[in-house]
């Protein structure tokens, strides 16, 4: 993952970061959240993924995350939807585990 560029909102409490990455599927946003967490040295409750763009034909990724100063101004700052897109895949309701065979 490589930062392209970084602007500090101080207002807002924010450094809105623009990124690029090489992979040859498109990463989940919780794993691009972790790969951000991990490279700006913060929690991963203050990193929002806003945007994704993978270009059809390329392996590149760009996309936009807001990295908060504090998580809990990144939930009321936040749009509903992004925060929902930036969850964890949770198991739909009535969906069965997959069953272990027996050896």
């Amino acid at each position: 993952m490589e930062l392209k560029s970084t602007r500090t909102n101080p207002l807002i409490g924010r450094r809105e970061v623009h990124f690029e990455l090489e992979d040859a599927k498109t990463p989940s946003r919780l794993e691009m959240r972790r790969e951000l967490a991990v490279a700006l040295k913060t929690d991963l409750e203050k990193v929002w993924i806003r945007r994704i763009d993978t270009r059809t034909g390329t392996h590149m990724t760009t996309g936009l995350a807001h990295v908060y100063d504090d998580a809990d101004k990144a939930l009321k700052m936040e749009p509903e939807h992004i925060i929902k897109r930036n969850q964890p895949p949770q198991k739909v309701e009535g969906e069965k585990e997959p069953e272990e065979k027996a050896s």
